[in-house]
């Protein structure tokens, strides 16, 4: 294993999106960890803070086929995995792609389709595959998820089980830039959009390796332990109800190998895991009384769990 291959496949799709999205880079860097671990990852932010363009921009750095799914409550599975049609000049049955069948695929405002379309999601989510009228179709490779949803609108929603939330690999909110990062993107969008220049800047070849070798970063047992420690301690807290199951041990084991690769080391920190254990347990855990639901306290609680949840010494 090359670990500066890690930091500089990092370091090209980094300095691609910011010519779109400005600031966001500890964002963006969790993004990338869940490219390279296969994960998908879900955005909740209110509209217009830069879901669509961020997922664009990364779409063309990785020189990903992109496709935009608008859910509505009438969308059905059909629109999203495709459909046998007869052919009447061949005189036989057709597939017809959906967008499913793409690199990258926006699935914006999931919440807003109904549970049928969205128990679609699960099978190319974990499987990388999707199951048209009995026909078993592989997803193409690599394949990546970015849903987003409103945190504010809930009228006409219809929120994702636990078995969706739980396919995907970090829940993130980019947030609203400070003063300068806005006065910035308004300079830089006077005349043109950057994201209709911006071009592939990684090959299929570097995302294959990354993606491949990136389980090769060393993680002692201690941090392991840490690891399972962390989550074990939701299912403990007086306040949670549902608390992380093992995929979220295994995807915060697998995100911190992948994020001290970006960062250019072949060995995970302690400080790794603490990094990544918000986005990666936050949608995964429930709390008791549904009024305290909301994420700002979901936040507290695992804050706080990382406070008391003793840190293992470092030892490579």
């Amino acid at each position: 294993m090359e670990i500066e291959k890690f930091k500089q496949f990092r370091d090209k799709v980094y300095e691609n999106v910011a010519k779109v999205i400005i600031g966001k880079e500890d964002k963006i860097d969790k993004i990338i960890c869940a490219f390279i671990c296969g994960g998908h990852v879900l955005l909740e932010d209110v509209p217009g803070l830069g879901k669509t363009k961020l997922s664009k921009a990364l779409a063309k750095t990785l020189d990903c086929s992109f496709k935009r799914i608008q859910f509505t409550p009438d969308i059905m599975p059909s629109d999203l995995t495709g459909i046998y049609f007869y052919n009447q000049k061949l005189g036989e049955f057709e597939f017809r792609k959906g967008p499913l069948l793409s690199n990258f695929v926006l699935a914006d405002e999931i919440n807003r389709a109904t549970p049928r379309t969205q128990s679609a999601l699960l099978e190319c989510m974990e499987e990388r595959q999707i199951t048209v009228e009995g026909n078993t179709v592989k997803l193409d490779s690599p394949f990546f998820v970015m849903a987003t949803q409103n945190p504010v609108e809930q009228f006409g929603t219809f929120p994702l089980p636990e078995a969706q939330l739980d396919r995907f690999f970090m829940k993130l909110s980019l947030g609203y830039p400070d003063f300068s990062e806005e006065e910035s993107m308004l300079d830089r969008f006077m005349f043109k959009d950057p994201l209709e220049e911006l071009t592939a800047v990684v090959s299929f070849e570097e995302i294959k390796y990354v993606q491949e070798f990136y389980h090769e970063v060393h993680i002692t047992r201690e941090v392991k332990n840490y690891i399972l420690n962390l989550v074990r301690a939701t299912r403990e807290n007086k306040y949670i109800s549902l608390g992380g199951s093992p995929r979220a041990s295994l995807n915060l084991m697998k995100g911190s190998q992948a994020f001290a690769s970006i960062c250019g080391r072949d060995y995970v920190l302690p400080e790794d895991v603490k990094e990544l254990f918000i986005p990666i347990l936050s949608h995964r855990i429930a709390l008791k009384n549904e009024i305290l639901s909301r994420s700002e306290k979901t936040e507290q609680i695992l804050k706080e769990i990382l406070n008391t949840v003793e840190v293992p010494l470092e030892k490579l």
